[in-house]
């Protein structure tokens, strides 16, 4: 994966995959995870931190989160994104803060602008009481100099719905009624002291206990390691790790597609507006920040993960099935959304590897071709603008006329929130809405495994080999009546 926090990703790495190896070897005991602890941080002086100590106690942390626990601080939490606490304390406690530019002229502009006492002469500049100061900006505005600056923390500044505050001390703190379990700020934070849940021991157990386990693979998947790797590559490899098979999720978005795009004619009809369904981020920040647009204006189709699972669920309601894509917060819609017969359990791409790493299992690419299973608008759902496209197809196999339809397109946090702001107040002009709470949709999830440039580049050419099936045509065969595909099964009735 491609980010600015490489040392940190490889200590995140390590612990995971030697965590993945205890798990295969039956050798997940207190004792071993001691030792691999003392083998990461051997001491006797630290690497990144001001002791060997701090630094065994944040391993031990990531620890209890790579085996599907909660952080020590906060056991009883629902969130996925979690906050290591021994690791958040570097940041600057003051928002505001006077640099080394500030000439402690005569005029003291920055001080007569304060109206909370919060900034006094110091022997070479002026100060700013980080107690007093209210974050009005108001120094900063007036200084002539400019030396006043207004330091933002990674993580809050990253965080689209405003879930992040500070303690007296400076530890960051995730408002879980606010969290939309995005992932967004887990990579912005420089020391890495924010991070999700891994559930591959749980997926490790269940394979070894010889359950049926089913890799559901995001439409997001195909370019992610590059355009040699192909679905019948990682299908290989995953029956290679122990899965029992793996099925295309962008089928599921095939089944997502027609569903939704039923609502949207009934929509059209009552002149009601709507938003998609597919983003659990989109989703929850809907549910939690604007709660009467989730009510009223949000499609009760299932995602294509959950619509997979129900459809797997019913054709073998033993197996176990496992979704794997790029998204922090399918985690979440897997775990606390309530959805019955969704995925048990949800892994990411970075994770995948982790597996792979833990067996010293490596794609192997000649393999031979893997039968196409969701059309090219279902494997496009991964891209912004790829529902809305799919929907509208799915209309037109009907013979409808979509000519009339407007539609906004939402790629990131700020772009949802100001759509669904404008939907919320009777100030949007479209008829529909698609949410996708990443840059650039799926393929520019917090686990993308590469530059969003060189992921679209690799699926035009894994793209380019897929047929024309139709969407509609794709279904046909399928046991659609075995599962329901809505959020509220009581609508149905």
């Amino acid at each position: 994966m491609i980010n600015n926090d490489a040392e940190i990703l490889k200590l995140k790495n390590t612990i995971k995959t030697e965590i993945c190896r205890l798990a295969w070897n039956d050798n997940l005991t207190q004792d071993a995870v001691d030792q691999m602890i003392l083998n990461i941080i051997p001491g006797p002086k630290p690497t990144w931190r001001c002791c060997v100590y701090k630094e065994r106690e944040i391993v031990r942390e990531r620890v209890r989160l790579a085996t599907g626990k909660n952080v020590s601080t906060n056991p009883t939490t629902r969130n996925i994104v979690q906050v290591i606490e021994p690791a958040c304390d570097e940041c600057p406690l003051n928002a505001y803060m006077v640099t080394d530019m500030c000439r402690h002229c005569l005029g003291k502009a920055c001080l007569n602008s304060c109206r909370f006492g919060a900034i006094s002469m110091g022997d070479t500049h002026m100060k700013i009481d980080p107690t007093k100061c209210k974050e009005c900006g108001m120094c900063a505005a007036a200084c002539p100099y400019g030396a006043i600056i207004h330091v933002e923390r990674p993580c809050k500044k990253a965080c689209p719905v405003g879930a992040i505050t500070y303690s007296e001390y400076g530890i960051a703190h995730i408002d879980e009624e606010k969290c939309v379990n995005c992932g967004h700020c887990i990579h912005n934070c420089p020391f890495g002291a924010i991070g999700s849940k891994v559930f591959l021991v749980n997926i490790i157990e269940d394979i070894k206990a010889g359950k049926e386990v089913i890799a559901m693979v995001a439409p997001s998947i195909e370019g992610q390691f590059g355009d040699n790797v192909n679905l019948s590559v990682i299908r290989d490899t995953l029956k290679k790790i122990g899965f029992s098979d793996m099925v295309e999720v962008s089928l599921g978005a095939d089944m997502t597609a027609a569903y939704e795009s039923e609502e949207w004619s009934e929509a059209l009809k009552e002149g009601k507006q709507v938003t998609t369904s597919c983003c659990p981020a989109f989703i929850s920040m809907l549910k939690k920040h604007f709660p009467q647009v989730y009510e009223n204006n949000m499609s009760n189709t299932v995602s294509p993960m959950c619509a997979m699972s129900r459809y797997l669920k019913a054709i073998k309601p033993d197996c176990v099935t496992v979704f794997i894509g790029p998204c922090v917060a399918k985690k979440d819609e897997a775990q606390n959304q309530g959805l019955e017969d969704n995925a048990d359990y949800v892994m990411t791409y970075g994770e995948l590897q982790f597996l792979m790493d833990s067996k010293d299992i490596t794609f192997e690419t000649d393999v031979e071709t893997f039968e196409q299973e969701g059309s090219v608008f279902g494997k496009r759902f991964a891209s912004s603008g790829g529902v809305a496209n799919a929907v509208l197809e799915c209309m037109r196999e009907r013979g409808e006329d979509t000519r009339d339809i407007t539609l906004l397109q939402c790629a990131g946090g700020e772009d949802c929130k100001k759509a669904i702001t404008l939907l919320k107040f009777g100030k949007l002009k479209e008829n529909f809405v698609e949410g996708m709470f990443c840059p650039s949709g799926c393929v520019g999830g917090p686990s993308k495994r590469k530059t969003e440039v060189e992921i679209t580049r690799a699926r035009v050419k894994l793209l380019a080999e897929a047929d024309n099936r139709k969407i509609l045509d794709n279904l046909k065969n399928l046991p659609m009546e075995q599962f329901s595909m809505y959020r509220d099964w009581k609508k149905e009735q």
